[in-house]
């Protein structure tokens, strides 16, 4: 059994975007979703997830590509939506255990992504901007993007900027630097 509290999932979402306008009759749409689990009572990052997500609403643009590194042909592969939401569910406990992500852009596109799909939304309510937190806890002025928290830490960025699961690990980092800080909401 879990202990509550203990395990922290770290959720970071690559979505379907343009240079510009977006196109008629697309939307943006999560194309991976990155989960890193922290266990906090060890202070360490414990797994590593990447679901890639098949859009139905739109297609991955060149600039999303050299954005993200994902293609149509790669995101074609991945599962639904709806399939990718159980999959939170039942193998990360995503609507029990506490969650975490940079900002609140993920949260918020899974909840317009949900309520138009008609899929359930797969979180709990305990989630916490690790973007706000981190700045609280350093007494910030302005709150800093990932790759400039992590410059601010003395951190190395792990991997390729705007990968999920390469961002999920390094928020998962910084989530462990604000824990260490005794900053971390319990």
């Amino acid at each position: 059994m879990e202990e509550r509290g203990r395990y922290l999932n770290v959720v970071d979402v690559e979505a379907t975007c343009w240079d510009g306008r977006t196109p008629d009759g697309m939307v943006s749409e999560i194309i991976e979703i990155g989960l890193c689990v922290v266990d906090l009572a060890e202070r360490e990052r414990v797994e590593r997830h990447r679901v890639l997500v098949r859009p139905e609403r739109s297609v991955v643009s060149e600039f999303c590509t050299e954005l993200t590194g994902l293609t149509q042909d790669e995101v074609d592969t991945g599962v639904t939506f709806g399939e990718a939401c159980a999959l939170l569910e039942a193998e990360h406990r995503a609507h029990t255990r506490a969650w975490a992500s940079w900002g609140d852009y993920d949260r918020k596109q899974f909840e317009r992504q949900c309520a138009a799909s008609g899929v359930p939304y797969p979180f709990g309510r305990r989630h916490t901007n690790a973007k706000a937190t981190y700045s609280e806890a350093h007494d910030l002025p302005r709150k800093l993007g990932m790759a400039g928290a992590l410059r601010h830490a003395g951190m190395p960025l792990e991997g390729r900027h705007h990968s999920g699961v390469d961002d999920a690990w390094n928020i998962a980092a910084l989530v462990l630097k604000i824990d260490a800080r005794g900053c971390w909401p319990s």
